[in-house]
């Protein structure tokens, strides 16, 4: 792994992150995976039962792996100063071992006595989901949609294809989290998946939802009516992992309030050299000339010119800054920046 602060990082921690940022700090979305749990593509979906990915490509481009050491040494140097307990769970891509990643995921947070989750798949039958989470230790579950039944075309999954009644039931007995990144391509304003969201809420009210990234509302035009629908009709919460729209967070803030907002980071791909642009409704990763291998076939990214790249900070910095602007339009606390990037993920997770 290798991180290369230059000045402009160093400014931009110093004058607007560090003294804004809490002492303490739950990461409540990071990804940890070893290299030797990726499966070529010649096996990988055959002993996945799955077709060719469905989500985008572009977070591969960024690391090819994360171990536990190189996620605790991404926060020393992007984060000096700030004592960081990452909540874990393994890849979920489709070419990955999901046994042997999950197990790495367990070892690695019991070693470091830090709250973990299991990457699931809806093959398991709810008794082997639920050994598998005590087995593990785990706290609960990260479902993704690209476990979905493979004839189900990629725009038309639902939540339930990858996250089954069976399944919620178990994490509603147990109590379990439940960190959900939904499907579809109008992302959050889909009504498919406010509808579906808002009966998780109401049928399993010992679930903890969250939403992560936001509901993948990485534009304004992703979120519609949905935040105000979901901000009075449910008690889910929300992580903003990997999202930079300050606009978006202020709609947040404003509907659900302080105490259903986490701070997530989405690590590793938040090592991401950026700065996110939204054209037509779709978002565009501005990245250094080069510094990605060839970007040109992915719509999500493009190259800036050389001068322009050289100013380019990480997706990190990016997200926590966008992340002050909207706490400071919408006049948070230093209390309720405790809440945001501490305490209600130690309530949530259950760990001190």
């Amino acid at each position: 792994m290798d991180i290369d602060l230059t000045p402009t990082d160093e400014r931009i921690y110093r004058e607007i992150l560090c003294d804004f940022l809490p002492a303490d700090i739950v990461d409540a979305h990071t990804h940890i995976w070893l290299r030797s749990a990726v499966l070529s593509r010649s096996n990988g979906n055959e002993r996945n039962g799955l077709e060719p990915e469905r989500t985008v490509s572009w977070p591969n481009l960024v690391a090819e792996d994360n171990a536990i050491d190189d996620l605790l040494e991404t926060y020393r140097l992007l984060l000096p100063g700030k004592r960081v307990t990452p909540v874990v769970f393994g890849s979920p891509r489709q070419d990955i071992d999901l046994a042997a990643t999950n197990a790495y995921v367990s070892e690695s947070a019991r070693s470091r006595a830090l709250p973990s989750l299991l990457v699931s798949t809806p093959a398991w039958s709810a008794q082997d989901l639920e050994q598998r989470v005590l087995d593990g230790r785990f706290v609960g579950l990260k479902p993704y949609l690209s476990f979905a039944p493979p004839e189900i075309p990629p725009g038309e999954i639902a939540i339930y294809d990858y996250l089954p009644h069976s399944h919620l039931e178990v994490a509603d007995a147990h109590g379990w989290v439940v960190m959900l990144h939904i499907p579809r391509p109008a992302r959050l304003r889909d009504p498919v998946n406010v509808a579906q969201l808002l009966e998780i809420d109401r049928s399993y009210r010992n679930v903890r939802l969250i939403v992560a990234h936001i509901g993948r509302a990485y534009c304004s035009e992703d979120v519609g009516d949905a935040l105000e629908v979901l901000g009075k009709g449910s008690s889910m919460s929300f992580d903003f992992s990997a999202n930079t729209n300050a606009w978006v967070m202020k709609q947040l803030i404003r509907a659900v309030g302080p105490k259903r907002v986490l701070f997530g980071s989405d690590l590793p791909i938040l090592r991401m050299r950026m700065r996110r642009i939204c054209e037509n409704g779709r978002y565009v990763n501005l990245v250094p000339p080069g510094l990605y291998g060839d970007i040109s076939a992915d719509p999500h990214m493009r190259e800036v010119s050389p001068d322009e790249g050289e100013r380019l900070t990480f997706f990190m910095y990016e997200e926590l800054r966008a992340f002050r602007e909207s706490a400071e339009a919408t006049g948070l606390t230093q209390a309720d920046l405790g809440d945001v990037f501490h305490n209600n993920a130690t309530r949530l997770f259950g760990h001190e």
